[in-house]
């Protein structure tokens, strides 16, 4: 099963991670893994465009993660904010349309 993570932090997401496999297709062919994965590459691909202060993340096969770093201006916080959580109201729309590959879980401290 594909697992994301969103944790958020003082109300605001911090960061993201995606581990594993969906298992609906061969690796490289399943559709919900390409899905998730285009919905969070995007967002990082976003981040870094419009942020100043970037975000620390990685990327290997089967894992991602992107953190944003301390201490952001509250012109960064807004838009990674608005990037983050459109890819999260994603995410979950995509786990109630295909309920048993993915799951979504979010964390609030």
């Amino acid at each position: 099963m594909l697992e994301v993570e969103i944790k958020y932090q003082e109300g605001y997401i911090r960061s993201f991670s995606v581990a594993g496999h969906a298992g609906f297709g061969s690796e490289g062919e399943d559709i919900y893994c390409a899905g998730v994965s285009a919905v969070t590459q995007t967002a990082l691909l976003g981040l870094l465009d419009h942020m100043i202060k970037k975000p620390e993340y990685r990327i290997e096969k089967g894992w991602m993660n992107c953190e944003l770093p301390p201490g952001l201006s509250q012109e960064d916080r807004e838009k990674a904010q608005v990037i983050l959580s459109t890819m999260e109201k994603g995410l979950l729309s995509m786990e109630q349309a295909y309920a048993g590959y993915m799951k979504v879980l979010v964390r609030r401290s």
